[in-house]
């Protein structure tokens, strides 16, 4: 028997080990799991089973406290058409539950349980990293919307997020102002072709190149659209400064308050029948 044999079976022989080097947190979001599950395992394109016939599942790595023992065991586990099959990977011994993951995810490539996710056929991306970056940009709630945002709510203003300002038109604005009318759009350098940052692609240049300007030309149709509807459209590239952008919006904000409020008062004099009267004993 080896020593580290040994010390396996000895680590916790006279307590048992600590809930942090094997249970999970209580009330994380499902969410939460997969991005623990993705750490230790490298990236969640390393966590799949092939299950033949072209199909694959998305594994696990599940940690059990043996009482009796006082032995953490760790097993890899998916699911396959209703059923949960398990792989017991062995015994794990260190004091993190985040440690005990990793060793386990490693064991499983050891043994052969594991492949990488396939490249989605057509995908334009160059690697699976490229792809995945790509699939990790939001289309809301992006950092610069948020901040943003926070700014916005502090100056007292409130607004609606990503609705359509013009229900007929298929087109969402990141921050709207319905009374105002004022609709915000927060773009990302590369996507929208900042003149500032952005750096044409050299992987398939053609087709990004021809993506990045259908994205410009739409913005124009949408800015188009909605200042012939009398709608104020302000954009925002992701680098700027969000105080200053903030400060942009507030005053076109409020001016468009203002400049609403006003006519709204003199067309409730001017139909007001209290002025009919006095106008007509003037005449």
């Amino acid at each position: 028997m080896t020593t580290a044999q040994n010390h396996s079976q000895g680590r916790w022989k006279d307590k048992p080990p600590p809930d942090r080097a094997w249970k999970g947190r209580a009330g994380r979001s499902r969410d939460a799991v997969a991005a623990e599950q993705d750490r230790a395992a490298g990236g969640r394109h390393r966590r799949v089973v092939d299950l033949g016939d072209g199909r694959f599942a998305r594994a696990s790595v599940e940690l059990k406290l043996l009482p009796s023992t006082r032995r953490i065991r760790a097993y890899l586990r998916w699911s396959d058409q209703g059923k949960s099959p398990a792989k017991y990977l062995g015994q794990v011994e260190h004091d993190t539950r985040a440690a005990n993951l990793s060793e386990a995810w490693e064991r499983a490539w050891t043994k052969g349980l594991l492949i990488e996710e396939p490249q989605e056929e057509g995908s334009w991306a160059s690697s699976r990293a490229v792809r995945a970056s790509m699939k990790g940009n939001r289309g809301k709630d992006t950092k610069p919307e948020l901040r943003l945002r926070a700014l916005l709510y502090k100056e007292g203003l409130r607004y609606r997020v990503a609705v359509r300002p013009l229900p007929e038109l298929r087109r969402t604005a990141d921050v709207v102002f319905p009374k105002a009318r004022v609709a915000v759009f927060v773009d990302g350098c590369y996507w929208h072709g900042c003149p500032e940052h952005h750096r044409p692609a050299t992987v398939h240049a053609t087709f990004w190149q021809a993506k990045i300007e259908g994205n410009r030309s739409r913005d124009a149709e949408t800015n188009k659209a909605l200042r012939e509807a009398g709608w104020t459209v302000i954009r925002v590239w992701e680098h700027e400064d969000p105080t200053a952008a903030a400060s942009r919006v507030s005053i076109a904000v409020r001016s468009r308050m203002t400049t609403s409020e006003s006519r709204r008062v003199v067309a409730c004099i001017e139909e007001s029948p209290a002025t009919s009267r006095t106008g007509s004993s003037h005449s």
